[in-house]
């Protein structure tokens, strides 16, 4: 249950489903409910399957270039710890606002596979995530878990997308900065967590 517990709130802080929300909102506006929904939904269908493929096959990739997995705990800590600094100094908003923008005005109404499922879902944080997780899963039965909880943290990303525009109203823009550096916060012990796991494959941890 504890592994559970750390693999949904990882997910949860990495995906980030509350700052997606504004910019689900932007992406969509002047659409109707029923567009949105389409888009929202395509998005985290198209993002579970990327992620999925990681999960299961970023292992064996990783072995087929050399790299080791111990190096990618520590590489992936280290990126995830990148994260949590930009959630905490309000930076990770204000890039994939501009990220967002930018794909949007190249790719006109329908936005789904790109920004929204890649990179802004499944994104690089995502994708280390998800590789590390597998790695720590024990069994088939941890395997299908992993999954599980990467299927409940996208079900929570489409919920918010249908309620965006209402939640943004709710929360207005300190309560969305004040949830985020929180959540970078615990990102941020997370991602040293994983530092020293791979240290300590090393060695070099106790």
């Amino acid at each position: 249950m504890n592994e559970l517990i750390t693999a949904f709130t990882t997910l949860f802080v990495i995906i980030d489903p509350i700052g997606l929300a504004p910019l689900f909102v932007a992406m969509t506006a002047g659409m109707s409910d029923g567009k949105r929904r389409a888009i929202g939904l395509r998005a985290c269908v198209i993002a579970f399957a990327i992620l999925c493929i990681f999960a299961f096959f970023g292992e064996a990739v990783l072995g087929f270039i050399g790299i080791g997995l111990p190096a990618f705990r520590i590489s992936g800590g280290i990126l995830l710890f990148l994260t949590a600094l930009e959630m905490l100094f309000q930076k990770r908003q204000a890039r994939r606002e501009n990220n967002a923008e930018d794909a949007h005005e190249d790719h006109g109404d329908d936005p789904s596979v790109f920004p929204i499922a890649i990179p802004l879902i499944a994104g690089p944080g995502a994708i280390a995530t998800m590789i590390l997780l597998m790695d720590r899963a024990e069994g088939f039965a941890g395997s299908i878990s992993i999954i599980a909880v990467l299927a409940l943290v996208l079900a929570i990303v489409f919920v918010l997308f249908l309620i965006s525009g209402s939640l943004e109203r709710i929360l207005g823009k300190v309560g969305v900065n004040v949830v985020t550096r929180l959540l970078g916060l615990l990102l941020a012990a997370l991602a040293i967590q994983f530092i020293l796991d791979g240290l300590r494959s090393f060695g070099l941890a106790v």
